[in-house]
């Protein structure tokens, strides 16, 4: 059985940004918040990676293909939250979750569960925006109906 490209490669966003902030964790930097910004950039390979191949196998529709990039991206996003809840309960969750939020831009300190919905939210509008961005940038290359 073979994965869909949208998972494998949202698996690789998954992966990139889990190997990013352990390796971030382990040199102690993961309280600078203008590093944590740089994990957009393994959303844009992975959903980037998407769209060519799907131009590649020739499917050159826009709207399905920003569904397959979308559906790339917000795959990513889960597992990475996903990942970031599993270490927190390792860590000592909630406990851990306060020493994030001290360098975040939630106030308080939120308990784990409200920690990553604000984080799903905030990653569904990184989907969204580079999906479209990069949608836009291959916009060339779509048949014009």
């Amino acid at each position: 059985m073979k994965l869909p490209k949208e998972f494998i490669n949202g698996l690789v966003i998954f992966l990139g940004i889990g190997v990013y902030f352990l390796i971030m964790n382990s040199l102690g930097l993961s309280d600078i918040t203008f590093l944590r910004l740089f994990n957009i950039l393994f959303i844009i390979y992975g959903v980037n990676k998407t769209i060519v191949s799907n131009l590649t196998e020739g499917k050159r529709e826009f709207l399905p293909d920003a569904i397959s990039a979308f559906s790339t991206a917000f795959i990513g996003v889960v597992l990475s939250i996903a990942g970031l809840w599993i270490y927190s309960h390792m860590r000592g969750g909630d406990a851990f979750v306060e020493t994030l939020s001290k360098t975040f831009f939630f106030g308080d300190n939120p308990p784990l569960s409200t920690y990553c919905v604000y984080l799903l939210f905030e990653g569904l509008g990184s989907c969204i925006i580079v999906t479209l961005i990069l949608m836009f940038y291959h916009n060339n290359k779509y048949a014009i109906d």
